[in-house]
């Protein structure tokens, strides 16, 4: 079983057991764990119903980080990340989550499901990445565990019986030049499907991050002033500000 730590303890927190109970605020399974309002109307009831399953397509990290900050807004604040090795902390801080509260594994191996199984009845929230295709039977027991716990698992590519799928349709960068400068901001248009309410699906365009690392809509930043784009070919209508951006 890996070491499973707390990021950038002091040097009290780490004469404590690193991996410490924290009480749900609503019912295990029951209630909705909070996001940033920028993807507050793009999720079907507004937040992730607890005890559930999340699958964010093509493991996107910035959308991963970004549905997992409004786990500040909690009583317990407590999340975790499991088999994410390359995950930025810088960014991770950068959009909201307090790296004192986070518990990492970066390397469970094949031992993954055992590492989230005993993470849920701790975290409020589990970003994780499987080491390879899950089993619908696995899935399921977790399913169970998710449920009993109330924690949320957000799941960087593909979780059989997921009940809502997020995941990023296209992205424009910002910031550099003729060859040169520096990347100050993305703008994408994050999708949402699943079942039930989630089943006919949303769509928003936000800046995952802006230039100072949070999450918005871009209406909020229209005729702000952004910086140059990387690419020519226009992609998107007139008014939005994404028509003179290229994907990449």
């Amino acid at each position: 079983m890996p070491v499973i730590e707390s990021v950038f303890e002091s040097t009290v927190e780490r004469q404590q057991p690193a991996l410490r109970p924290v009480a749900s605020p609503a019912a295990p399974g029951r209630g909705l764990l909070p996001v940033v309002p920028a993807l507050r109307g793009v999720l079907p009831e507004g937040g992730l119903r607890r005890g559930t399953a999340v699958s964010v397509a093509g493991g996107d990290a910035g959308l991963l980080l970004a549905l997992a900050a409004g786990v500040r807004e909690t009583d317990g604040g407590w999340a975790a990340a499991v088999g994410l090795p390359d995950l930025g902390l810088a960014a991770a801080a950068g959009y909201g989550l307090d790296l004192r509260r986070l518990l990492v594994a970066d390397d469970p191996g094949p031992h993954w499901a055992e590492v989230v199984s005993v993470l849920a009845g701790a975290v409020e929230l589990i970003m994780l990445r499987p080491d390879g295709p899950v089993p619908p039977n696995l899935a399921a027991r977790l399913a169970a565990v998710l449920r009993r716990s109330g924690c949320v698992l957000l799941v960087a590519g593909p979780w059989p019986g997921a009940g809502l799928r997020l995941g990023v349709r296209s992205g424009r960068w910002f910031g550099l030049g003729d060859g040169h400068g520096q990347l100050t901001g993305r703008q994408v248009e994050v999708v949402a499907e699943g079942r039930g309410s989630a089943v006919r699906g949303r769509a928003a365009r936000l800046w995952l991050p802006d230039a100072h690392g949070a999450v918005r809509t871009v209406e909020e930043t229209v005729g702000a002033g952004t910086a140059d784009v990387v690419g020519e070919d226009a992609v998107a209508g007139p008014g939005t500000g994404l028509d003179r951006m290229a994907v990449v």
